[in-house]
């Protein structure tokens, strides 16, 4: 049995592998979703925060009007 005797299965193998190691899809998929995350994060510490500062804020309401 010669080695070389499946050189075309081999340069199809080496063909697939090429294509699939040069595609950026994946990457930019990847990417792009590691950016919606981050926006993500941002806007759920934004809206904690804002509602941590509203809750104080009606609570001093509520404690200046029950002592009036």
């Amino acid at each position: 049995m010669d080695v070389f005797e499946n050189t075309g299965s081999v340069r199809r193998v080496s063909r697939a592998w090429a294509v699939f190691r040069d595609d950026e899809s994946g990457a930019t998929v990847i990417e792009y979703t590691l950016i919606i995350a981050l926006i993500f994060l941002a806007i759920v510490s934004g809206v904690r925060a804002y509602t941590q500062s509203a809750n104080t804020m009606y609570n001093e309401i509520e404690t200046a009007v029950e002592g009036a």
